[in-house]
């Protein structure tokens, strides 16, 4: 099986909102996200419950816990077996939050519209 790259989604301004919320979780937290993300390339779709969780309209979350604190971080697939990182929030709640999801579907939006333009993504 061919492993998946994932990439942080870069804003036209250049922002890379998933990397930066990487870099705000405390040391244990963000070491427990990169294995996830680890094993997200390693296993790409094939990747399932508890560790990732389809959403809507092809937007999924990556699942993290240490101790009592959980976070997620969302993106999708491309048909190139690249996975596109788009953002990630701290869980309070059940719910994802809307806007949370919403800014991953307008981001794999644009995202797709950039490179279908031929445009620095």
């Amino acid at each position: 099986m061919n492993q998946y790259l994932a990439r942080f989604y870069k804003t036209r301004s250049g922002g890379t909102h998933a990397q930066e919320f990487l870099m705000q979780l405390d040391k244990k937290l963000r070491a427990n996200m990169m294995s996830m993300i680890t094993l997200l390339q390693e296993k790409g779709p094939d990747l399932r419950m508890p560790y990732r969780r389809h959403l809507s309209d092809g937007i999924f979350e990556l699942r993290a816990k240490q101790g009592t604190n959980i976070c997620r971080m969302l993106f999708f697939f491309c048909p190139d077996q690249t996975i596109i990182l788009t953002n990630g929030f701290v869980k309070k709640t059940q719910k994802t939050p809307f806007q949370e999801l919403y800014r991953a579907k307008k981001y794999r939006m644009d995202y797709f519209l950039r490179r279908d333009n031929d445009q620095n993504i």
